[in-house]
């Protein structure tokens, strides 16, 4: 559809009816409201596992639910965050010891947060002793055929990962391998679940692999949590024992909003688009605007402003957010690239923010389950606005991604009655917005400065 019809449609759109309070697929009961809070034990600081344990009073109080902590099994990369693995049992010796590991997760336990450990069952390095072996052996080594292979022998790989060789999900050892690794985790050190590392990999080679994996996990864990890194538009992951799933558009490993906000004066239309495709289970999205793959940080690329703005935005629609380490003080680094322990000085006055969103979306029902209905605003395509309800609790949601302008918002007839005052609660300011006087109640008029946001309620 075009921008123009966009501006001029009176767009009411229903993305989900009467949707739970609590997200569930694979057994895990995700909080209302929850937060997922993506850790680097690097960025936290030189003690590794010592120091995100540290910072846990901290999380906790930026109402931080859930931990997801990057790869901590060794690896032949000693970068900052590595994908390359060399054995799922042995903890990096720069991350700290077990005893420290198993100190953080009774912490978080202790300050009410779950943890989840990034884990790596597509593919090893190709340094593993089982790859090494299986090279200098042949076809003799026991472990040739743990590795996926073309039909000329030569170990499989995505992209340009020609170091991380793909394990063989048709070989039964390698499936209980790998459910054994991660059984080890839950009953030796109590995580909650794992985000699983290029789910979409095993899934493309073997379908029935995680089904039976999510069974036999929950069968020494009712509760576990599977987050996977696959695009939530794709209703496998949630068929088969997935909780949670990424925003992505339908080209793998592509963000559903990339390259939105590049323009800000189209942001509000161009959302729109990418918030109607991904109407399938949009409780269980996880939402991002970092994570360890987005390279150069939202605030490096767009500035504190828009960021603020794109924060509403990732806290306020259906999902569960992600907000990744750092990006509540505007921490500015590239994952990959080995970053010192960051500064918490907060230069950008992010932190209260963040904590305010939390703490909307754990108090307000209708932000984190409930109705959430799309609406339009007449010729201006940088805005975006949304009512969401649940319970009596209803919200509207309006996002300036562009310069200051005057918006008119088409209300939905439901929303009228509740709607139709003259001044409006801005839950985000604590702050009464005034209407402007309109004739009759289908319309809000408000004044929106430059890259701003307005949680209102009657």
């Amino acid at each position: 559809m075009k921008v123009a019809n966009l501006l001029t449609l009176f767009l009411f759109l229903t993305i989900s009816s009467q949707l739970p309070i609590y997200a569930r697929a694979g057994g895990f009961d995700v909080p209302a409201g929850a937060v997922i809070y993506g850790v680097m034990p690097t960025v936290f600081g030189t003690g590794g596992f010592r120091s995100v344990t540290a910072k846990l009073d901290y999380l906790q109080k930026q109402g931080v639910d859930i931990l997801w902590i990057c790869p901590i099994n060794e690896t032949d990369d000693p970068s900052a965050i590595s994908y390359s693995i060399t054995d799922y049992y042995k903890i990096r010796e720069d991350f700290g010891t077990e005893d420290d590991f198993r100190e953080m997760v009774i912490e978080a336990h202790r300050h009410k947060m779950k943890v989840l450990i990034d884990f790596v069952p597509n593919h090893t390095s190709n340094r593993h002793p089982y790859f090494l072996d299986a090279e200098s052996e042949g076809k003799t080594s026991r472990y040739y055929p743990f590795y996926d292979r073309d039909s000329q022998g030569n170990p499989t790989y995505y992209f340009g990962w020609d170091n991380l060789p793909n394990l063989n999900y048709s070989n039964m050892e390698v499936r209980t391998m790998m459910t054994d690794a991660l059984k080890y985790w839950i009953t030796n050190f109590q995580v909650d679940g794992y985000r699983l590392d290029a789910a979409w990999g095993p899934r493309q080679r073997a379908q029935d692999f995680w089904p039976k994996l999510e069974a036999s996990l929950s069968a020494i864990k009712s509760n576990v949590l599977l987050l996977a890194e696959a695009g939530a538009r794709d209703p496998y992951y949630f068929q088969n024992g997935f909780d949670l799933a990424y925003d992505w558009s339908e080209t793998l490993g592509h963000w559903a909003w990339e390259n939105i906000f590049e323009n800000p004066q189209t942001a509000g239309a161009k959302l729109i688009s990418a918030l109607q495709a991904s109407r399938h289970s949009p409780q269980q999205i996880a939402r991002f605007l970092n994570n360890n793959d987005t390279g150069k940080r939202f605030i490096s690329r767009f500035g504190p402003e828009m960021t603020r703005v794109a924060a509403v935005l990732q806290h306020s629609v259906p999902g569960v957010p992600i907000v990744y380490s750092g990006d509540d003080v505007g921490a500015e680094f590239d994952p990959y690239d080995d970053p010192a322990p960051i500064s918490w000085s907060d230069p950008h006055k992010l932190r209260s923010h963040y904590k305010k969103l939390a703490e909307l979306r754990e108090r307000l029902p209708a932000l984190h389950s409930g109705d959430f209905v799309l609406t339009s605003i007449q010729r201006n395509a940088s805005g975006l606005a949304f009512f969401r309800s649940a319970e009596s609790s209803e919200l509207l949601v309006i996002l300036n991604f562009g310069n200051k302008a005057d918006f008119t918002i088409a209300v939905p007839e439901r929303y009228r009655k509740r709607f139709a005052v003259s001044s409006l609660l801005d839950e985000l300011s604590g702050q009464k917005k005034t209407r402007r006087p309109v004739s009759g109640q289908d319309t809000i008029n408000v004044q929106m400065p430059a890259r701003s946001a307005l949680i209102l309620r009657p």
